[in-house]
């Protein structure tokens, strides 16, 4: 939301780049620690991907349990896989606590499996998730599905309780209002240009002129330009469009979403969908391999999901579609990370609305030397870098078309 012009106060504790979710909570943390600590954004705060995604309380790790025990090992797996558990409920008792009015639901999230095959790996991973963690999760074989989803499409799938929805602007606005009234100062629409080492601290050069600071935090994420080309070589912005239907009838919502449950599936290049925080509409997001303007093709690709998943919708019109830019990486694990003194709680690969606010607060503790509150699984080595890429993603529709055909020979396999 847009903000008026704040004074730049020369000397300061802490910067931090960025003022979507994860800059907020940092900020937050560290004012009520009684720290000077100013925020800038390039844009109006929460412009990007903070108030444009589908709000769905997930915390979801695109990397399975297995992928992520190769890569770092099982006990840096097992330690990734209870802290979801751990960032969703300091999620809902921060709402809670701070009494933020956000539409926030703990309704659930059902995720939809291609093929019977899909359907066993889910059913094993619901009971693990309430065996081992002791989540509220169970498997739903397609002769109940219609008890949770109007559409045939899948067959079956699993449930898990411990996921919600909230309106993702709305919970912005409110987390930017805590943060102002604790005292963060939060600077509009003024881009940082440069990070330079300057003694013991930092000379952070923003377009409304010079910061002396004595740490520097960057949360830019998605948004990630060419003023930090460490981090830009090693994020890569990926659009997630949404589209809404017009409203609905009751008795056809009833129909469609009878729980009012969040939604996911099992394709790689899968829909997530849910009602509106009203009620009244679906709202259906997936990724976007488009890189300029806004064509009309993205949206097309969407509303031909929408329909193959619910038939019934084929005349029903749309009200908006809309995008924000989520960063992906290689590694595909939220991050803090440090380099050259500057600290990074980036690279939330399409769950922020978990893991931004989650690693955003544990860096600010980090960044106050606070041991214990500062602990997280998500604190290693930085991402690596991507070849030949420097902010360009050119490679992106490839990927797309590539995760597409995937799909093609999943759901050929499911069907025969």
């Amino acid at each position: 939301m847009p903000l008026p012009p704040q004074p730049l106060v020369k000397r300061l504790d802490v910067v931090i780049v960025g003022a979507g979710y994860a800059g907020l909570s940092a900020g937050l943390a560290l004012a009520r620690e009684g720290r000077s600590v100013a925020a800038f954004d390039a844009m109006n705060p929460g412009e990007g991907a903070s108030s444009r995604n589908g709000g769905i309380t997930s915390g979801s790790i695109r990397l399975d349990y297995a992928t992520i025990t190769r890569r770092f090992g099982e006990e840096k797996a097992m330690a990734i896989e209870a802290e979801g558990k751990i960032a969703r409920e300091f999620l809902y008792d921060f709402i809670r606590t701070e009494k933020l009015d956000c539409d926030f639901k703990l309704v659930g999230l059902f995720k939809g499996a291609i093929g019977y095959e899909q359907y066993e790996k889910m059913a094993r991973g619901a009971e693990a998730l309430a065996k081992k963690l002791g989540i509220e999760s169970y498997p739903v074989p397609y002769a109940k599905q219609r008890n949770y989803i109007g559409t045939d499409f899948y067959r079956g799938g699993m449930v898990r309780m411990d996921i919600g929805g909230l309106h993702p602007a709305k919970f912005h606005a409110e987390l930017l209002r805590v943060a102002l009234a604790s005292g963060l100062t939060v600077h509009s629409n003024t881009p940082v240009t440069s990070i330079e080492r300057d003694g013991s601290g930092f000379r952070v050069v923003t377009s409304a002129g010079t910061v002396q600071a004595r740490q520097v935090l960057v949360c830019t994420n998605g948004y990630t330009d060419g003023a930090n080309p460490f981090l830009r070589r090693r994020l890569v912005p990926v659009r997630s469009r949404i589209i809404a239907t017009e409203e609905l009838a009751p008795e056809v919502m009833a129909r469609l979403t009878p729980k009012l449950m969040m939604m996911s599936e099992g394709r790689e290049l899968g829909f997530y969908y849910r009602p509106s925080p009203d009620g009244r509409r679906i709202l259906l997001g997936g990724r976007d391999s488009s890189r300029v303007g806004d064509p009309a093709a993205p949206t097309l690709r969407l509303r031909n999901g929408l329909v193959e998943l619910f038939p019934e919708l084929e005349n029903v019109r749309l009200s908006h579609s809309w995008f924000g830019n989520v960063a992906m990486h290689r590694d595909m694990l939220p991050r803090i990370f440090e380099k050259n003194g500057v600290v990074y709680a980036t690279g939330f690969c399409g769950s922020g609305v978990v893991w931004a606010p989650w690693i955003g607060t544990r860096a600010a503790h980090k960044l106050m030397g606070h041991g214990e509150q500062a602990r997280t699984a998500f604190d290693f080595r930085p991402p690596a870098a991507i070849p030949l890429y420097r902010g360009n993603p050119w490679f992106m529709p490839a990927i797309i078309k590539g995760y597409a055909l995937q799909d093609r020979i999943a759901w050929w396999r499911a069907s025969r």
